[in-house]
């Protein structure tokens, strides 16, 4: 498995580097945003580690632009920048995970493993559905794409994943710990609170659409109700 690594700060970038190495994967270095966004193109590698604070092309520049390809290799977040805001803006920016420095090994590793397992069966986007059609919108998963009566809307990720989570249960609950494990990996508090924000926006798209609503079912989770056929 390849692993694309982005980290300017040599030291924690050699420290790393090691761990991953000892671990079976092999390491493409990056130490700017720009190196590393051009190593993505090239080599195509299996999962990418950013760090947002770097020259060039910050973190969360280069995970909008890794997905303004289209792509689904998933992306974990290292940073000092440990705010709420901080946070959300990397899930916003196509994130799938954030590991906040200092950070042990072993929990990068788990990490790394948990994402690798989940998104291994998607490695290929053809195989897959990728355009979903309800009421009158579409979602585009690739281009991470809504569109609905009144407009259109561009997608956070993690928007993009709770849709098409809800669009796959469509008419049926999706239970709220499935979501969350699926999506953020661990049902935690904090990850709990964070799908909170992320669903309120889906719904803030679809509140006027006719014939589609998002319904909350205490203590179970969702459903998206669609009167289409």
């Amino acid at each position: 498995m390849k692993v694309l690594y982005a980290e300017d700060e040599p030291v924690l970038s050699g420290i790393i580097t090691d761990g991953l190495v000892e671990s079976g994967y092999e390491v493409l270095q990056a130490r700017n945003g720009q190196e590393a966004f051009d190593l993505f193109k090239s080599a195509q590698p299996d999962i990418c580690i950013l760090d947002i604070m770097m020259p060039l092309k910050d973190g969360y520049k280069l995970a909008d632009d890794i997905r303004g390809l289209g792509s689904k290799t998933p992306i974990i977040f290292l940073s000092a920048k440990s705010l709420p805001e901080d946070i959300i803006k990397g899930f916003k920016s196509g994130g799938n995970d954030y590991l906040k420095k200092p950070f042990n090994m072993g929990e990068l590793l788990v990490r790394i493993e948990s994402l690798l397992k989940r998104f291994g069966s998607d490695a290929s986007i053809d195989k897959k559905v990728t355009v979903y059609h309800f009421g009158n919108c579409e979602l585009d998963t690739v281009s991470q794409k809504l569109v609905t009566s009144s407009g259109e809307y561009r997608l956070s990720f993690k928007e993009v994943a709770l849709l098409e989570m809800l669009l796959l249960h469509k008419n049926k609950i999706l239970k709220r710990q499935e979501s969350l494990l699926a999506i953020w990996g661990d049902d935690n508090y904090y990850n709990s609170k964070s799908m909170n924000v992320f669903m309120a926006h889906v719904r803030r798209m679809l509140k006027d659409e006719p014939g589609v609503e998002i319904v909350s079912l205490r203590g179970m989770g969702y459903k998206l109700i669609s009167n289409d056929h």
